[in-house]
């Protein structure tokens, strides 16, 4: 469960630390006092998106920080590759003003994505739009099989599927029509034939192209080689270095016949000799070797044209241009056999499109089933919020074609009241109604979740009287299992927290703060005369709001 959060220059909130309990935890405060802040904050640690704008005007950076007590703390921080801290999981994120984040995980810096898989694991947020989610009918598929737990059987079919797809892709790239096919056979022959013609080989146009810089230069490097060879070994009209060492080392070995001072020097000038004349005898090696014909360099021009021609329309390099060859005459021979290889992908087709079909009607099967299931179960959750006459159906929309995720077209139909005939949700449920469903299916669909706490932002949304009386229940039922946090304007709910926040704002020195605090008894009971009737606070409405938490205590008591 989450068990602190601390936010630090988040929009109005300049600083404030949220200490959770176990159970139903309420936010209550005027509207714009900044209670979606704090969810905000909260989704903001749990790795999902955020921006400058959450940064506190004239605040350099951001920080919020949730930490999670867990009993599968272990596992989950060995998933996201960080350090286990005695069952505690504490996720961190930094938001600059830029808009740049840095998310941390027990200290250990990872990545938004891995974070938000994290978050995920940790808890389940029901934002204000996700009312209109379950509306839309493109995620009832999502939820059915959600709640039916049909994952493997969904990767089985998504494996088969995706062969047939593949399979399906192959056989349209061979159905050309002939004029086309004679088209494209002759421009792969001729692009074959080029490429064969120019018998490419790695690393030529460099080699060559060295070749070339070093014949173009030959009348320079000629001259140069010459003239360290007469440096060296000497010429008519001045002896070389090798000769002035050779004198050098004679008069040395003379003076030494006088003085044994002159050994290290003779035996230096004896190294020094040896290296001159390897180097003499080597220059003379190399201008024995610099043969240069025109021809030759006639030779390479021609050559280099040829690459740089070839290389410029397949790919830039020897390898790219070759592997360019090996992929046309794989797609030749594929055109030229297509008739036995369509046959053959046919085949393979159907089979693939039997077994997909075959996954998909045991997909289709266990759907039913589970719609059924799903149906049962949230008519009952809507009777317990006061929906008595509503009626839940599940609809697979049979004989679609095959798609990504079988062939049934999953929709959720309902009729609000007895005798209505059913339609879809969003044309027939009213705002309340659908805050009703929503909660209705994540009651059922949290039961099966490992996900140890919840968020409720507004689920009271078009809620009142008797309604938002069996809303209260059902979130304190939730709360008996799971960790609640539920943002609500309705006294009913708060009156059944186990611990209440209120959210409040004051202007101070031209600034907005914001700040959270947990009430007690006589807070709580202030609080929930306030939302019952607003700014006048009378005696009436405080004994109501004490009448209001009596009750909501006894409820607990018998029913949790």
């Amino acid at each position: 469960m989450l068990s602190t959060l601390n936010i630090e220059n988040i929009a109005v909130i300049e600083g404030a630390e949220i200490e959770f309990a176990p159970g139903l935890n309420v936010l209550t405060g005027e509207t714009g006092a900044g209670k979606s802040i704090v969810i905000d904050s909260l989704e903001a640690a749990l790795g999902w998106r955020t921006s400058a704008q959450l940064v506190r005007t004239g605040a350099k950076s951001a920080r919020v920080t949730a930490a999670f007590s867990s009993q599968n703390a272990a596992k989950l921080l060995e998933e996201a590759d960080a350090e286990p801290d005695d069952g505690e999981i504490i996720l961190s994120r930094r938001i600059t003003e830029d808009g740049k984040s840095a998310c941390r995980v027990n200290g250990t810096p990872v990545p938004a994505a891995a974070q938000r898989r994290l978050g995920l694991a940790l808890m389940d947020i029901h934002g204000q739009g996700e009312g209109q989610r379950l509306a839309d009918e493109r995620y009832h598929r999502e939820y059915l099989d959600s709640f039916g737990g049909l994952e493997t059987e969904l990767d089985s079919y998504r494996a088969a599927y995706d062969a047939y797809k593949s399979a399906q892709t192959e056989l349209q790239k061979l159905n050309m029509d002939e004029a086309e096919k004679a088209r494209r056979l002759d421009m792969l022959s001729y692009q074959i034939n080029e490429l064969e013609r120019a018998n490419l080989r790695p690393g030529e146009f460099e080699e060559k192209s060295a070749r070339r810089t070093l014949l173009k230069n030959s009348g320079k490097l000629t001259a140069a080689v010459s003239d360290a060879a007469a440096a060296m070994l000497g010429g008519e009209r001045s002896d070389g270095a090798l000769g002035l060492i050779e004198s050098a080392l004679s008069n040395v070995e003379y003076a030494l016949r006088y003085s044994e001072g002159f050994a290290s020097l003779r035996d230096k000038l004896k190294e020094l000799r040896f290296s001159c004349e390897d180097a003499a005898y080597e220059l003379r090696d190399m201008q024995e070797g610099l043969d240069f014909s025109p021809e030759e360099l006639d030779e390479l021009d021609d050559r280099l044209d040829t690459l740089k021609r070839v290389l410029r329309k397949y790919g830039g390099t020897e390898e790219a241009a070759l592997e360019f060859l090996e992929k046309s005459r794989e797609e030749l021979r594929s055109i030229e056999y297509a008739d036995e290889l369509r046959e053959k992908l046919e085949r393979e087709s159907e089979k693939l499109e039997r077994e997909a079909a075959r996954l998909a009607e045991i997909l289709t099967d266990k759907r039913r089933e589970a719609g059924e299931r799903l149906a049962l179960r949230i008519e009952s959750e809507l009777s317990d919020l006061s929906m008595k006459g509503a009626r839940f159906f599940v609809s697979l929309g049979e004989g679609k074609e095959l798609g990504p995720y079988g062939k049934d077209d999953v929709r959720f139909m309902m009729s609000a009241n007895a005798g209505e005939a059913p339609g879809r949700i969003a044309r027939i449920a009213s705002g309340g109604e659908l805050s009703r469903v929503m909660l209705a299916m994540k009651t059922v669909l949290s039961e099966n979740d490992p996900v140890e706490s919840m968020v409720f932002d507004e689920i009271d949304t078009g809620v009142s009287g008797i309604a938002a009386r069996r809303v209260a229940e059902k979130l304190a039922a939730i709360a008996g299992k799971k960790q609640v946090i539920c943002v609500t304007h309705l006294p009913q709910i708060a009156s059944m927290a186990d611990a209440h926040f209120v959210i409040s704002k004051e202007v101070s020195g031209g600034r907005t703060y914001t700040k959270v605090e947990r009430l007690d008894t006589g807070g709580r009971r202030l609080e929930l005369a306030r939302l019952t009737g607003g700014d006048v606070i009378t005696e009436s409405t405080l004994k109501a709001a004490e009448e209001q938490l009596d009750a909501a205590e006894k409820w607990k008591k018998d029913n949790t």
